[in-house]
């Protein structure tokens, strides 16, 4: 804890970090706090799939536009979106030209936009306006004013984007790891990802009808389960075992209208992932 200390006409500010490492272990386990403030902890992160509801066109974006116009006058919501097809072939072609990660992570934050506005001007009757970070502070007025702000998901790493823990060449960090980032700041109520399956399951439905569909289950355990194929990244998995306000998402399927509000109701639709840490 930092204090005041005072007595040589001069004022001094006495704190545990002054000559300390701040890569010592020690030091950073003292730093632990269980009391982190929460910005507005009353908000729903909405996350929605760039490729599995944005690609699909009017058939999938209209209801779940007027389902969030809806639900506004009852929940209190930010709107992300990912790049979907747009941020693959954006990928595809920096890769061939040997852009490094954070080449790759820098432009396709650029790609997202496209989608954040199609949903912005689509919300914009019903109170959907741009949202960038650099009007983070400002999210109280707009959410207490009725505003529906709608984001992209991309983390802003751009060139500092950490080298993959993944084999590849793509950056782990990707709009749900961002979308999720941007909760643990607000403190969120719940981080909500509008896919296109029922949820996650132990294998592919459509090439394994008996898959099975996980209902409740801790980040640390999926990680371990090692699945070949999951609708979220294992970035966001990682992230929220370490996160300190956001303690499970939801992942349901958008195709459904009525999930969104069931979720919204706390119903355990779809699945849910928890921290393993979460008391």
């Amino acid at each position: 804890m930092s204090e005041l200390v005072k007595g040589d006409g001069r004022t001094h500010i006495s704190s545990g970090l002054m000559r300390e490492s701040l890569v010592s272990r020690r030091l950073l386990k003292e730093t632990d706090s269980a009391s982190v403030k929460s910005m507005v902890p009353d908000v729903n992160m909405i996350c929605v799939g760039g490729r599995s509801i944005m690609d699909r066109g009017a058939e999938a974006i209209m209801p779940l536009v007027d389902a969030i116009a809806k639900l506004n006058s009852n929940y209190r919501m930010v709107i992300g979106v990912g790049g979907g097809a747009r941020a693959r072939h954006t990928y595809s072609i920096g890769i061939d030209l040997g852009l490094p990660i954070g080449g790759l992570a820098r432009i396709v934050g650029g790609v997202e936009e496209n989608n954040r506005d199609i949903l912005q001007f689509l919300l914009a009757p019903h109170g959907g306006i741009t949202f960038v970070k650099d009007h983070f502070q400002d999210l109280q007025l707009f959410l207490k004013n009725g505003m529906i702000p709608v984001c992209i998901g991309q983390p802003p790493y751009h060139f500092w984007e950490p080298p993959s823990l993944e084999a590849g060449q793509l950056p782990d960090n990707g709009p749900d790891t961002g979308l999720f980032l941007m909760a643990e700041v607000m403190g969120a109520m719940s981080v909500i990802y509008v896919k296109d399956v029922d949820g996650i399951y132990t294998e592919d439905p459509q090439k394994n009808p008996n898959a099975e569909l996980i209902r409740e289950i801790t980040a640390k355990e999926l990680l371990e389960m090692d699945l070949p194929d999951m609708p979220i990244e294992r970035e966001l998995l990682r992230t929220l075992e370490n996160a300190r306000t956001v303690h499970q998402i939801q992942v349901i399927n958008g195709l459904k209208i009525d999930n969104l509000e069931r979720a919204l109701n706390g119903e355990l639709v779809g699945t849910i992932v928890k921290s393993s840490r979460a008391k």
